[in-house]
């Protein structure tokens, strides 16, 4: 069942891989959303941890959001979003496996998130507006989620954690960065929709991989 669920879940993303750059739709908005509610479904019928059904259903909201495209859903979504990394860094954290010691047996990445986060903020927040609190928000919330990861062992499953974080990050950089960033007749934009969808997917898919 829940492997006919996984596939489903991924057929729905590829469905809505070309649609990720065109203007809001009713399918475009379903396609998105659907394809991380189901991963949700799966963990709650896996029995997977409760906190990452939360952190599923949380982004599977926030996708709903975004779908939208107004400021006020784009706020909504951040808010979502930053409620689904809160519960995966949770997740991370209360693992049986999870050792904060282990966060700094690697100083380059967690180092390189730091310096990241300054860099991402300076840029960022002279360039977002009314939106300059959710995002000045946002920012230490992903970067924790990812130097949360770092607590997890890499062995087993939970291997696939700290890749599917680092992919999620890299995600949403390359969604501020597109938002805030790049003028809108930029030429980058014909291709960043479809590698903001291809890495946040798979990062959502690697997370579950990771702790069913």
């Amino acid at each position: 069942m829940t492997t006919v669920l996984f596939w489903l879940a991924a057929a729905c993303a590829l469905a809505y891989l070309p649609l990720s750059p065109r203007p809001s739709s009713l399918l475009r908005s379903v396609l998105k959303t659907a394809s991380v509610a189901l991963l949700a479904v799966i963990a709650l019928l896996d029995a997977a941890p409760l906190l990452l059904a939360l952190a599923l259903l949380l982004c599977a909201t926030g996708d709903a959001l975004l779908s939208r495209e107004t400021d006020n859903s784009f706020m909504a979504g951040i808010g979502a979003f930053a409620g689904g990394h809160l519960a995966y860094i949770a997740l991370f954290l209360s693992h049986p496996a999870s050792d904060p010691s282990l966060i700094f047996n690697k100083p380059a990445y967690f180092w390189s998130l730091i310096i990241l986060g300054i860099v991402t903020a300076t840029l960022l927040i002279p360039r977002s507006g009314d939106l300059k609190a959710p995002v000045l928000l946002y920012i230490p919330i992903i970067l924790g989620m990812g130097i949360t990861a770092l607590a997890l062992p890499d062995s087993g499953a939970l291997r696939w954690a700290l890749p599917a974080a680092s992919a999620f990050i890299a995600s949403d950089l390359i969604l501020a960065t597109e938002k805030f960033l790049l003028p809108t007749d930029h030429r980058a934009h014909r291709i960043t929709p479809y590698m903001i969808w291809l890495l946040y997917w798979g990062a959502q898919s690697g997370l579950l991989i990771a702790f069913l």
